[in-house]
């Protein structure tokens, strides 16, 4: 079949509008796409996640990726890396290099991205609490590599409501906190116009056992919280709001994912006008990132993971994603290997290219079912966000611990679902007599922390103390009088300071703070 005339016209009147009564792709409310072509005129970026061992390493990984196909980059950092603390730091020991890659200094965030050119590459680095710090990292090794901060593309995730509410991967109290996402996004106004200052993340609460309806609402109220907050530090709606994009994940049930994805998108506008009166149309449009999801893959059975992936991806392509990384199927047994990993790829590219779906911008619009289920979902969202409004909004129930109650709850609810068997898993409570052992997954190198904390020493030892002592005092008081961090930070990088010399100054000056757990 020719679809090459398929388009927005496939379900439309004369007068713009069509029988599901939302006007068309690249219209508002955005419920069909936020681009009247959508994928006919520009695919969505396949951007695979990726991170582990070193920075030569990973720079490997990311380099076979672009080689296969890949079309941007999705940086993951250890845990140390997103605590803010160095490789040779003792919070570190068994860390270093096992859930993403260790960053401690410029050198390393040059090895990263060796051959690689940042001016022409989108990177998104999924940081958070120090998210100014890695950022500052960023564009110093672009600068120093001869590339201008005004040319770097991509997304840092600087979201640090839902670590609070269900990561935990946070450092300093929720004000000061919120006063480092404002800061990076005033800096990125005037000095990156083209990246992304905010990726704000329902991913991480839908892993932690939320439901579709609160992942939406969770998400957008957190997001609200950050307009409010970049609002009340001096920013215009219109200065940033076009460059916050969103992080969803994409779930088992595919028609409710679809649904799901085409009513964020219709509320978030609905929300954004209300409440902010922007004037630029762009503020009000839900960008958004989909990771298939990670908690659904089993270790028993893992090759069924790649059935569930492809389902899971293809429900966020109907839903009209900006970008989309798919899981390897070995992801429950350990880090993937590069052969899972080009498999997950692969996933994206047949989507792509052989299924026909970017043919028709909103293929599942005019279905009875995913119209009723759109609507829903927005509704319940909507009465959700003004609960947690009516409670004095997202930062003040993060305090109390209201979201986090809210995701254990559901968690729970879903865990008795599966142990009784109500909710199948194949593989796991039916379908399970297969007694397949798949013996894969990526094995990391014992010695690699050695490794690491020498090329740390090694750095420190020549580097110019008086200027990174000079740097990190420029910073404190920064820190202190309420001026901008990001250009002490740049500073301090350049001079050769550490992820951890910088956040320990940071934490010395802001404090540390425990989340309520909600439980």
């Amino acid at each position: 079949m020719d679809r090459s005339d398929v388009a927005t016209s496939d379900t439309s009147n004369a007068a713009g509008h069509n029988p599901t009564g939302h006007p068309n792709p690249g219209l508002p409310p955005y419920t069909r796409g936020i681009h009247s072509d959508m994928y006919r005129s520009k695919l969505w970026t396949m951007r695979q996640y990726a991170g582990f061992s070193t920075a030569i390493d990973t720079n490997e990984r990311f380099r076979t990726l672009l080689e296969n196909g890949q079309t941007g980059l999705s940086v993951a950092f250890d845990l140390p890396t997103q605590l803010g603390l160095d490789s040779d730091h003792p919070h570190s020991l068994g860390e270093v290099g096992r859930v993403g890659v260790p960053i401690d200094t410029i050198d390393d965030m040059k090895l990263l991205f060796k051959s690689i050119d940042m001016s022409n590459i989108s990177t998104s680095m999924t940081i958070n609490a120090p998210a100014t710090s890695i950022l500052a990292m960023y564009v110093a090794a672009a600068e120093e590599s001869g590339v201008d901060r005004s040319d770097l593309k991509g997304t840092v995730q600087n979201d640090i409501l839902k670590e609070y509410i269900a990561r935990g991967l946070y450092i300093y109290p929720p004000e000061q906190s919120m006063r480092l996402t404002t800061d990076l996004m005033q800096w990125c106004m005037n000095n990156a116009p083209s990246w992304n200052t905010i990726s704000i993340s329902g991913y991480h609460m839908r892993e932690a056992g939320c439901t579709a309806v609160e992942e939406v609402s969770l998400t957008l109220s957190n997001a609200l919280q950050y307009v409010s907050s970049a609002i009340d530090s001096g920013l215009e709606i219109d200065s940033f709001a076009p460059r916050m994009s969103f992080f969803f994940s994409s779930h088992n049930d595919f028609l409710e994912e679809v649904s799901k994805f085409r009513a964020a998108r219709m509320l978030w506008h609905d929300l954004v006008n209300e409440r902010f009166d922007p004037s630029n149309p762009r503020s009000t449009q839900l960008r958004f990132h989909t990771q298939t999801a990670g908690v659904t893959l089993t270790a028993q059975q893992p090759l069924n993971n790649t059935v569930r992936v492809a389902y899971q991806a293809l429900s966020a392509v109907f839903g009209g994603t900006q970008s989309l990384h798919t899981n390897s199927f070995d992801e429950a047994i350990g880090l993937p290997t590069e052969e899972a990993a080009t498999i997950a790829l692969r996933t994206q590219q047949i989507i792509a290219e052989e299924t026909g779906v970017p043919f028709s911008v909103d293929p599942l619009a005019g279905s009875y079912l995913v119209e009723e289920m759109t609507a829903n979902i927005a509704s319940e969202a909507r009465k959700k966000i003004e609960e947690i409004d009516a409670k004095g909004g997202a930062l003040n129930c993060v305090k109390a611990g209201v979201q986090q109650q809210m995701i254990h709850e559901s968690a729970w609810n879903n865990l008795n679902s599966i142990e009784s068997g109500d909710t199948g898993v194949v593989g796991v409570n039916i379908h399970n007599d297969d007694a397949e052992v798949y013996d894969s997954g990526l094995k990391i190198d014992s010695e690699n922390t050695e490794r690491c904390i020498k090329r740390l020493q090694a750095h420190k030892e020549c580097r110019d103390e008086s200027k990174v002592e000079s740097t990190l005092g420029r910073l404190r008081e920064s820190c202190i009088e309420g001026i901008n961090v990001m250009e002490p930070l740049i500073d301090a990088a350049k001079a050769g300071a550490t992820i951890g010399e910088m956040n320990a100054v940071m934490r010395d000056v802001f404090g540390t703070w425990v989340s309520p757990s909600g439980v």
